[in-house]
């Protein structure tokens, strides 16, 4: 085979290397000596580590295998040394080819798709077959065939994230037979793949044994079934976006089917979700029968019961083998099940005594309902994306151990007349005290919302709205008190259509009462605009009160995205930046909180900053990287370039 060695034994040659005087990494922190060294790499790769590989052999020699500069590096730090120069923008093709080592574990190429072609896929399959983590998102240039070929030399994936490239039918064929191991796939916005193909993931053919995979679309309709099959392990399937089954049902029935087929999934977004945990849970199975019929596999009713055994069996496994190894019975699954039945409610109650967390009480009465043979399914989903309100009441009885929605809400009311809040606010109460995570798709009014977020909000870390609409007198404070525990707070809303007149001074610097989020690292408000609008209306001048309390409340904050706001911006930053640390937001009187001391990444755009206030913001963060004013009327293109010339920070405008 061709094999490529680095230079430095061919001739000796003088090298000059660009030295930074960085002391501190991209994020403020000081730097270790390993992150030093990184960032030393980064620097030089193209005038030193690669020049002669890519002067000389590039484009003359295709090498299979290359003892580059980076062969004796662990894997590791050639993955974080990939992703370093995929972040700055600095990731070519030379230094791709010498950074595909053998030991690589991990590779990320969603950031630079343009660099994934053929020639380069056949390099990773040659080179990188011990690859747990591979992310070609977004990559357009692959035929289904190339992808395929990859996969196979690919045996030990744990990840893969093929969304929006040409994946199709045979791809995934391609990924039950060869990726074995593999636990987290991503197929969204994949257009070739119809709702039928998923079911190639686990659901078994109907005129094959429980060892055989599913015969949709012909793939498996051969003898090739009598090989012993087993899905892969998957815990996290996404799959939203793609493309258009036959028949308008066949997402909701795919959708049943995975749920059902894999036992280990804990994070699932995919199209008709909510309308498959419906019919699960009301057992209405017969509604996927013609679909199951046409794709060839058995019917969701036998995978149902197939289910509801294995879980039975995982259930007892776990209680009951400390006592069947002293006990001897492990010889048949109906005489351990009987024995396990009998003793249920002893062992109920010891062990509800045997334990003061509610969290335990509530899986054993989990467990206790599916041993008791009433039929009650409890899937072990924990991150769901892809939900409508009317699905929450199902998904509650089948998934409690729920840390993750994300719900599109009508605005309208349902079939029953029910308001789609109300459903909502009901429907969160089951995950109280647990739920991390929400988002919110909503076109009604934000204040719509509160009684949702105060049922949920107490133990939220992050909390995105979307599409919501406000008025003057939209209580925002009160949506921060619901949540005191977030990190991460994104609203995108339309603004008041009524303008609102001056507050009251005195009102505005009220702060004694005012909430605050001390653990905020990142906060968006986005607001809609039209392109042909230059500057927005103020039509919400209350909300520099929030805006207010958000940012000197939060020392945290490391992102800051404010677009569009219909209110003065400028005089809150100044406010904000005359804090000195001294407020009733300090959390420690030793170290007071500096107001956007931490900020790295600020975007202001449409707003009324001006260029001394994004200079005193650039001054008082030392970590600050970007800062986008694009369209500000306040700033002119000469302002623009003197910020570009003072600092080394990326300031964007137009």
């Amino acid at each position: 085979m061709p094999l490529f060695w680095g230079s430095g034994q061919r001739k000796t040659r003088k090298v000059k290397f660009k030295w930074s005087c960085r002391r501190s990494d991209e994020d403020g922190s000081v730097c270790s000596l390993r992150r030093l060294c990184l960032l030393s790499l980064a620097d030089n790769m193209k005038e030193t580590w690669v020049k002669d590989y890519s002067d000389n052999y590039l484009d003359r020699y295709f090498f299979r295998y290359i003892m580059g500069p980076f062969s004796l590096l662990p894997g590791e730090l050639v993955e974080e040394l990939t992703q370093l120069l995929a972040t700055r923008k600095q990731l070519f093709r030379a230094a791709l080819h010498l950074l595909l080592v053998p030991q690589l574990r991990g590779l990320s190429l969603e950031k630079c798709p343009c660099l994934v072609t053929p020639p380069l896929c056949h390099h990773i399959a040659a080179r990188c077959q011990g690859l747990w983590s591979l992310d070609l998102s977004g990559v357009q240039q692959l035929s289904s065939k190339v992808l395929s070929e990859t996969l196979c030399c690919l045996p030990d994936l744990r990840s893969l994230s093929l969304a929006g490239t040409p994946c199709d039918r045979v791809v995934i064929q391609t990924i039950t037979q060869c990726c074995r191991f593999l636990r987290h796939l991503d197929i969204s916005r994949c257009r070739f793949l119809s709702p039928a193909v998923l079911l190639l993931l686990g659901v078994r053919s109907s005129f094959s044994s429980p060892s055989c995979p599913s015969g949709s679309l012909g793939s498996f309709k051969s003898s090739s079934c009598s090989a012993a099959f087993s899905p892969p392990p998957l815990g996290s399937l996404l799959a939203l976006d793609v493309g258009i089954g036959e028949q308008e049902e066949d997402p909701v029935a795919a959708a049943a089917f995975l749920l059902l087929s894999l036992p280990r999934l804990e994070r699932v977004a995919t199209d008709g979700l909510g309308q498959a945990c419906r019919l699960i849970r009301q057992e209405e199975f017969h509604q996927t029968d013609e679909f199951a019929d046409r794709e060839g596999v058995i019917r969701l009713g036998e995978v149902w019961q197939e289910c509801i055994q294995r879980q039975k069996m995982d259930s007892l496994k776990e209680k009951g083998e400390g006592a069947a190894a002293d006990e001897g019975v492990e010889d048949e699954d109906g005489k351990l099940w009987n024995e396990y039945c009998s003793d249920g409610e002893e062992d109920a109650s010891r062990d509800e005594g045997g334990s003061s967390s509610s969290q335990n009480q509530a899986e054993e009465q989990r467990r206790g309902r599916v041993l008791s043979g009433d039929g009650c399914l409890v899937l072990r989903l924990k991150d769901v994306k892809g939900l409508s309100c009317d699905s929450l009441d199902s998904l509650s009885c089948l998934c409690p151990d729920i840390h993750s929605l994300s719900i599109n809400v009508d605005a309208d009311k349902d079939a029953r007349g029910r308001n789609q809040e109300f459903l909502l606010a009901s429907g969160l109460q089951m995950w109280s005290g647990q739920l991390q995570s929400l988002s919110v798709n909503y076109s009604g009014p934000l204040v719509n919302l509160l009684p949702a977020l105060e049922v949920a909000g107490s133990s939220l870390l992050s909390l995105t709205l979307e599409g919501v609409k406000t008025n003057p007198h939209t209580p925002i404070l009160e949506l921060i008190k619901t949540c005191p525990r977030l990190k991460d707070l994104h609203i995108s809303a339309e603004p008041p259509s009524t303008p609102q007149g001056e507050e009251d001074e005195d009102d505005q610097q009220d702060d004694g009462d005012l909430p605050q989020l001390p653990n905020l690292s990142c906060l968006t408000l986005k607001f809609f605009y039209e392109h042909s609008q230059m500057k927005p209306v103020m039509s919400w001048m209350s909300l520099r009160k929030a805006l207010r309390c958000l940012l000197i409340g939060s020392p945290l904050l490391e992102k800051i995205s404010l677009v569009s706001l219909p209110c003065p911006v400028n005089s809150v930053l100044l406010d904000v930046l005359s804090t000195a640390g001294q407020t009733d937001f300090a959390s420690s009187a030793d170290c007071p909180p500096m107001p956007l001391g931490r900020v790295r990444h600020i975007e202001l755009p449409r707003t009324d900053v001006k260029t001394l206030t994004v200079k005193s913001v650039m001054q008082r963060s030392k970590r600050i990287k970007y800062v986008d004013v694009s369209y500000c009327w306040q700033i002119s293109m000469n302002q623009w370039l003197d910020c570009k010339t003072l600092s080394k920070v990326e300031v964007v405008w137009s």
